[in-house]
């Protein structure tokens, strides 16, 4: 389907349940700002998957259409009518526009100003030729090594990033291998599954993560240093899979591989501070309980002190993925939407949950949105699926069926990353596939078997945890 008609197709399905009479829309009490936001989420859906624009213009999109249609300082002849029924059912505009200074757009800024600093010098580069030496030449060793380094440096920076200093470490370990060596696959796949894998490590290492604490708060909040002992055995876990199928799947054919990374630790004074900043923020991050400050208010430290330092110009803050922030921004704005109308908690609602124990509420979340995952953007799809899920949650806890909300809104965020069986599934995919080593076949038989695993893990989990 040509772009035009994915468009097309779009729009027409945003009118129709735009236009519809109200009750049509299988919603107890549904008012017709909630079904204007209705039509808002499945016109956004339907982009995020079929991609006939750039992901980060639909955010916008989003953005604008919440404020023209459903804020109080909408389009008059489009919300004259709801004044004069009732004001209060419109959204505050400075509520929308509030998604461009949520604090995980700090978080992502942060993390964009380590990375762009480690590169610029050439700390990434030089942290992997040291971690990489104790692996030896034997091809399994490194394929680990680069799997243990993707994942760790994935933890704390964008996959994207990781996942392109990966590949351009790579390019030497390659280099000792023929191009018609199976394992050649093996070492580029290895990159993408780490990363992928690695993320779900911390709060900040993939943006469902941090989607899913900004509705983890008050009571149900979840520290960096809780999260990682949630998530750390299941990284290691996935990890030790995921080296041993590719080593089945592609076996090397060559006896050592030669690293060769010629490079050396900088000692300039601008180095030195990249250096202990670097540093520093990880073990903030770390310590949020011992220092009070959360990870949202840490990540703008180095951002400060580059900017201060002059490591980061002007020009390197064009570096920064502010497409990133775009989509992460439309999806905080839905979501909060979606919540200080109530269309969140009626579309938990309208779930009937007497026919449903939490873990099938549970099992259905996850699959959904592991399959929705692989053919749109985690980012997009945990923009999605959890103000849903954090309603149904809350839902649950008040009953008394289920005891921790976190549990939920943790399983769906993990499945969100465990999207990763096609090339568009996540960045570091289509940057491994971008390398011309791999094929599309390669990625979908490595991509299913591990995700499947991953997705049975997380509801063994839960189920035990029930």
């Amino acid at each position: 389907m040509v772009e035009w008609k994915k468009m097309l197709f779009c729009v027409i399905c945003f009118v129709v349940v735009m236009l519809m009479p109200i009750e049509w829309i299988p919603l107890a009490g549904i008012n017709i700002v909630q079904q204007r936001l209705l039509a808002i989420f499945v016109l956004a859906a339907l982009l995020w998957v079929l991609e006939p624009i750039p992901v980060f213009a639909t955010s916008l999109l989003i953005i604008s259409l919440l404020l023209t249609l459903i804020s109080n300082q909408g389009l008059a002849p489009a919300i004259s009518a709801i004044q004069q029924q009732d004001p209060a059912l419109l959204l505050h505009y400075k509520s929308i526009f509030a998604a461009f200074s949520s604090p995980i757009i700090i978080l992502f800024l942060g993390g964009f100003a380590l990375a762009v600093a480690a590169t610029k010098y050439e700390l990434d580069i030089n942290l992997a030729r040291v971690l990489l030496k104790p692996f030896g030449t034997q091809p399994k060793f490194v394929m680990l090594g680069l799997m243990l380094i993707t994942a760790v440096f994935s933890m704390f920076m964008s996959n994207t990033a990781t996942t392109v200093m990966m590949l351009a470490i790579l390019a030497p370990v390659l280099s000792g291998l023929s191009d018609e060596d199976p394992g050649v696959r093996g070492l580029v796949l290895a990159v993408p599954v780490a990363a992928n894998v690695g993320g779900i490590g911390t709060p900040i290492g993939t943006p469902p993560n941090a989607i899913a604490l900004q509705y983890l708060v008050g009571e149900h909040s979840v520290s960096f240093g809780t999260w990682m002992a949630f998530a750390i055995p299941f990284v290691i876990v996935m990890l030790a899979f995921a080296w041993v199928l590719l080593q089945k799947l592609f076996p090397t054919q060559s006896a050592e591989v030669k690293v060769n990374i010629d490079s050396k630790f900088r000692r300039s004074p601008q180095a030195w501070i990249v250096y202990i900043t670097f540093a520093t923020t990880i073990l903030l991050w770390l310590t949020t309980k011992l220092h009070g400050m959360n990870a949202y208010v840490v990540a703008i430290l180095p951002l400060t002190v580059f900017t201060m330092t002059r490591i980061i110009t002007k020009e390197d803050l064009k570096k920064f993925n502010w497409d990133v922030i775009w989509l992460v921004a439309g999806g905080i704005a839905i979501g909060a939407a979606l919540e200080n109308t109530g269309l969140a908690s009626s579309l938990a609602h309208s779930v009937d949950y007497s026919v449903m124990t939490v873990f099938w509420i549970i099992v259905s979340l996850a699959i959904l949105c592991w399959m929705m995952a692989n053919f749109m953007s985690n980012t997009a799809t945990a923009n999605l699926l959890m103000p849903i899920a954090a309603a149904m949650a809350t839902t649950l806890s008040a009953s008394g069926q289920l005891e921790d909300v976190r549990l939920l809104l943790i399983i769906v965020a993990m499945s969100a990353s465990m999207g990763m069986v096609l090339p568009v599934s996540t960045p570091p995919n289509a940057l491994a596939y971008a390398s011309g080593k791999i094929s599309n076949g390669d990625m979908a038989k490595v991509g299913v078997i591990v995700s499947s695993l991953g997705i049975l893990i997380l509801l063994v989990v839960a189920k035990l945890m029930l």
